[in-house]
């Protein structure tokens, strides 16, 4: 028995040993008419050769980006890994590495750990960061609470063209702590506006989140919100859904960020329909302390030899629970791990020229759509990501899309299923994986939706 192993035998003793006659007994206080009355109506039990069979033609009814052109993005980008990154983090003593507790057990996973945060902090601009988090939208609901902690205010300003996803799950943490968030409509038909987020901060504002590129594709200048967030004792927490844009656009560091979280997913990860991935996250050092997760630093041995440890710990397991920053309980330490092997295949000029190559894509497509008759660009700036109304339902013109081969991108009330004044609008995302010929069937096979 390759999963149940016990015998006959070992139940019996398991069940003497607890006083109980049968397996039943266990459930003895469950109502009866909660439980199962006869088996599951599932197919029998087949081979591993049927199941894989099985599951295969199951999975082949997907429309794969790995096969179809694809302009799928909002939050989750398709670049292409080096074949390096997934040799390298399946070798066994990366893949069977475990999160250290004991930091001087594991100097190998704290060398690379240490490399992740350096990475992290040069592409943020910011001073220190930790050893990653579960990913872009928990990250960022942690910024919230970091600095509602850090600034004993109770008040979140979030800019409207925040990530849907992003803003769920801070509403759902912040709800239990009564940060109060203030979050106004998104509106992809207009340029960004400062404006319209720094007219909302008070007092009373612990922060204020603004995600460049945003929720539409669209750049948003931070150093006007940074200023006004910093007159009011505020401070500013950059996001960024796109790691890559930092090869390009400035860090939001040298903009006045005073901390910024990302999705690293674009680095070593491959889409795996949504996760795991990976959360960057990056403070200065004046809030360290309040940063949630770990940081793994640089020291040396009695004999003088390099080595590193966990130099902070702010989660309940490590000090006293009063003293915690966070409930964080682990990192992402595989994917942080395909993170830095891949930026360090690329290097500093390697993402420079990748971020090039997007934004050129990009423009390149962007003006291909822009001449077609019931496609309007909606964006006066983006990186590799724009929004586009349609003359029709983006919806329908996805699904129509879909049945000629192609993943033509994200139409936005996916994102915002109750903003029906977004029908017509999709989000299309390109990366360095895209082709002229992908580019041409997208335009050719809108011009015959559209017509």
């Amino acid at each position: 028995m390759r999963y149940l192993p016990h015998t006959e035998q070992d139940r019996k003793d398991m069940l003497d040993a607890i006083g109980a006659k049968t397996v039943e007994d266990l459930y003895c206080d469950v109502p009866q008419k909660a439980l199962l009355q006869a088996p599951v109506d599932l197919p029998l039990a087949v081979g591993e050769m049927e199941v894989e069979r099985t599951f295969s033609a199951m999975a082949a009814k997907n429309l794969s980006p790995s096969i179809a052109p694809s302009f799928l993005g909002a939050g989750a980008y398709r670049h292409h890994v080096p074949a390096t990154v997934d040799y390298m983090v399946q070798r066994g003593e990366f893949l069977t590495a475990y999160t250290p507790y004991q930091p001087e057990v594991s100097q190998g996973t704290l060398q690379y750990l240490f490399e992740f945060q350096t990475q992290v902090a040069l592409l943020t601009g910011m001073e220190v960061a930790n050893a990653s988090m579960y990913d872009g939208a928990t990250a960022t609901a942690e910024a919230v609470l970091m600095a509602a902690r850090a600034t004993r205010r109770n008040r979140a300003v979030l800019a409207g063209g925040l990530h849907a996803h992003y803003f769920d799950v801070t509403k759902t943490s912040a709800h239990s702590l009564n940060i109060e968030l203030v979050h106004p409509d998104s509106d992809p038909t207009r340029p960004a506006d400062p404006a319209s987020v720094i007219d909302l901060i008070d007092d009373n504002t612990a922060c204020v989140v603004v995600q460049s590129p945003d929720m539409f594709g669209r750049i948003i200048d931070l150093r006007p919100i940074a200023e006004a967030a910093h007159a009011k004792g505020a401070l500013v927490v950059a996001v960024t859904t796109e790691i890559v844009s930092l090869g390009l656009l400035e860090a939001p560091g040298n903009l006045g960020a005073d901390i910024v979280t990302a999705e690293g997913q674009s680095l070593g990860i491959a889409l795996s329909y949504g996760g795991p991935y990976v959360g960057l996250f990056a403070t200065t050092s004046k809030l360290v302390r309040q940063m949630p997760g770990r940081v793994t630093g640089q020291t040396q041995d009695v004999e003088g030899q390099r080595g590193w440890v966990l130099t902070l710990s702010t989660r309940e397991q490590h000090i006293r629970r009063e003293k915690a920053t966070s409930n964080i309980c682990t990192n992402a330490g595989l994917c942080a791990l395909a993170f830095t092997i891949h930026a360090s295949l690329l290097g500093e000029e390697g993402l420079s020229r990748l971020a090039r190559l997007n934004h050129a894509n990009a423009c390149t497509l962007a003006d291909k759509l822009a001449a077609i008759d019931g496609v309007e660009l909606m964006n006066d700036s983006f990186f590799n990501e724009f929004t586009v109304k349609l003359s029709q339902p983006a919806e329908e013109v996805v699904e129509a899309l879909a049945k000629r081969g192609i993943l033509g991108g994200v139409p936005l009330t996916r994102l915002l299923p109750d903003r029906n004044d977004l029908k017509n609008y999709m989000l299309v995302a390109v990366t360095e994986t895209n082709t002229d010929a992908d580019m041409t069937a997208l335009v050719q096979a809108l011009e015959e939706i559209l017509s």
